[in-house]
C-alpha cells in the first residue's frame, strides 16, 4: 500500500484539490499557526498543510506511511511515535477515508496534542459513492457521516468547538486521472455517481472539525 501511495506522491503535490482552496484556508486558520507553535501534520501527502503552517511561522513535523511523500517521520496515523502532548496542534486533511482504523487514529492524534486537533475529510454521500470510490481507488476504505465524526472526537476525549461542512463541484476527469484508472473503470465510476454529476463536475462534500483536548 505504501508503494502505491509513494507512486502517487507527485500527483498529490500537483493536485489543485489538495494544493489550494477555501477548505485548506480554513484548516490552516483553525490550527492557529504562529511563531513558537509546534504542529504535527498527519498523513501529510503533498505536504500542503505543512507548507502553509510553516509559512505562518509554526514549526511542523510531517508524518506519512508512504516514503515517497518524503515525510519527516514514516508512520501510520494509528501508531504515532510521539509522547503524549508533544504538539500544540495536530492536523490531518483529506486522508482519513484511507485509514484502517479512524477512531484509533483520532485517539492517537488527541493523545499527542496539547491543545487542538483539526481534521478534514470527505463526508459520507451514500453507498453508491462509496462503491464508486472503491472502484476508482482500492485504497479507499470509507467516508463517514457527521454523526460518526462527532462520535470519533467524543470517544477520543476531544470537545468540538468548530465544525463546518463544505460542498463543491470538481471536474470529474482530473479526479479520475489522479489515481489513474482505465477508460473502462472510469466509465463504471461515472455510472455509479451519475446523480452527483453535472456538466462534467462531481459534487463532493467535506467535513472540517476542530476539537480541544482536556489538557
Amino acid at each position: 500500500m505504501t508503494d502505491v501511495w509513494s507512486s502517487r506522491a507527485q500527483a498529490m503535490r500537483d493536485s489543485p484539490t489538495h494544493r489550494e482552496g477555501p477548505d485548506l484556508d480554513l484548516v490552516v486558520d483553525w490550527c492557529e499557526p504562529a511563531e513558537g507553535i509546534q504542529a504535527l501534520d498527519v498523513a501529510t501527502g503533498g505536504q500542503h498543510v505543512a507548507r502553509r503552517l510553516r509559512e505562518a511561522g509554526a514549526s511542523v513535523v510531517t508524518v506519512d506511511p508512504a516514503p515517497g511523500m518524503e515525510p519527516d517521520v514514516i508512520s501510520r496515523a494509528e501508531e504515532l511515535p510521539f509522547a503524549d502532548g508533544s504538539f500544540d496542534v495536530v492536523a490531518c486533511r483529506i486522508a482519513a477515508h484511507h485509514f484502517d482504523d479512524v477512531p484509533g487514529a483520532v485517539k492517537e492524534m488527541a493523545r499527542v496534542s496539547r491543545d487542538r486537533v483539526v481534521i478534514q475529510d470527505n463526508l459520507f454521500q451514500g453507498e453508491r459513492m462509496e462503491e464508486a470510490e472503491k472502484i476508482r481507488d482500492p485504497t479507499h476504505v470509507r467516508r463517514y457521516s457527521e454523526e460518526e465524526w462527532r462520535r470519533f472526537f467524543e470517544d477520543a476525549g476531544l470537545e468540538i468547538d468548530r465544525l463546518e461542512i463544505m460542498s463543491r463541484r470538481m471536474p470529474v476527469d482530473p479526479w479520475l486521472a489522479r489515481v489513474p484508472v482505465t477508460p473502462e473503470v472510469a466509465a463504471r465510476v461515472k455510472g455509479f455517481i451519475a446523480d452527483e454529476l453535472e456538466d462534467g463536475l462531481v459534487r463532493h462534500e467535506a467535513i472540517i472539525l476542530r476539537g480541544r483536548t482536556a489538557r
